[in-house]
């Protein structure tokens, strides 16, 4: 049975271009049309569809899961929103009165035990 390998061929996409600039529709054409170019098999004088290059033969291996599409919605930040999306509870048990060492949460700018400002 042959599969098209999506995320080998999404992760070189993401790496080698650029989306400063693109909205979801922009980068799905720019993608399909990316897949279409024409490119050479390496040893062999043909051209092929550069998505020719991300079909495998998953006849004989074991990890099948692997190919499967991945139909988890859940939203995983990624990149420069990650420290944005990442988890407060770590951060605020760090975060004590200079005084008297009561924990405060991460917006308090005065301590509710000695009222002394943050």
């Amino acid at each position: 049975m042959e599969i098209f390998n999506g995320r080998a061929a999404t992760d070189e996409y993401m790496a080698t271009h650029s989306l400063t600039f693109s909205t979801p529709e922009m980068t799905l054409k720019k993608f399909a049309l990316w897949l279409g170019d024409q490119v050479n098999i390496p040893g062999k004088n043909k051209t092929v569809p550069r998505l020719m290059t991300y079909i495998n033969d998953v006849k004989n291996q074991s990890n099948k899961d692997e190919f499967l599409p991945d139909t988890d919605d859940t939203f995983k930040p990624s990149g420069a929103v990650t420290d944005m999306f990442k988890d407060h509870t770590q951060v605020a048990s760090a975060n004590n009165c200079r005084n008297c060492s009561q924990p405060l949460k991460i917006a308090s700018k005065f301590c509710p035990k000695c009222g002394s400002k943050q």
